[in-house]
């Protein structure tokens, strides 16, 4: 178990998705996640390596709602499988991609590596190492294994899709995984908390509070 007041040199801290459309008054706000930037800024000031990601979405993505003519939230079969079909949000260049102000104001700057995702058209991307079709890969985990780092640490939004989808791939890619659970919120949609937490556990990730 990680001693989170003193991580180890092979730790990494994976900060998914901290951006303005995913907090209260963005397009595809997540209740409560602006609460966990300022705890996500203090983790991350203990560890020697931190990697940020950041969707950043064309405007006609395959996961709008608009580009279906459909309504937000239903889902369609893409050729990957199923998609939910979200608002539109974190469009390549707008305010609401941008990351969360305290998160711009120091991390940002300290992020060894931002991995942008969700910027083809025609796939979406919820985790931090694949692509949705499951078989395209952000380099990730390449990365990881190149600079020695073992053991991925998640915080960010939202915990039932990307920090889920991250957390499972880095386990599947032979990391250790572990997710901050007072560092995330969920979307929570029909339950998909409680399914999150279920299959997390399922799957080896080591669910821990900061506190």
């Amino acid at each position: 178990m990680i001693n989170l007041n003193s991580p180890a040199s092979t730790d990494v801290l994976v900060v998914i998705d901290p951006q303005i459309d995913f907090c209260p008054g963005g397009a595809l706000a997540v209740p409560g996640g602006d609460e966990i930037m300022p705890l996500v800024n203090r983790l991350a000031e203990r560890f020697a390596h931190v990697v940020l990601t950041q969707d950043w979405h064309p405007h006609n993505q395959i996961s709008f709602a608009s580009t279906h003519g459909a309504q937000p939230f239903s889902t369609i079969q893409a050729p990957y499988g199923e998609q939910v079909l979200w608002p539109d949000h974190c469009v390549q260049g707008s305010p609401g991609a941008d990351f969360h102000p305290l998160i711009k104001s120091g991390l940002a700057d300290r992020a060894e590596v931002i991995i942008r995702k969700g910027y083809n058209a025609a796939v979406d991307s919820y985790s931090a190492f694949f692509e949705n079709d499951k078989t395209t890969a952000t380099g990730l985990a390449g990365y990881l294994r190149e600079r020695g780092l073992t053991r991925c640490v998640f915080v960010g939004l939202a915990l039932d899709f990307c920090v889920r989808y991250s957390a499972e791939d880095a386990v599947s890619e032979g990391f250790e995984a572990m997710v901050v659970t007072d560092a995330t919120r969920a979307i929570n949609m029909n339950g998909s908390r409680d399914a999150a937490v279920k299959a997390l556990r399922a799957c080896g990730v080591d669910l821990v509070r900061a506190a």
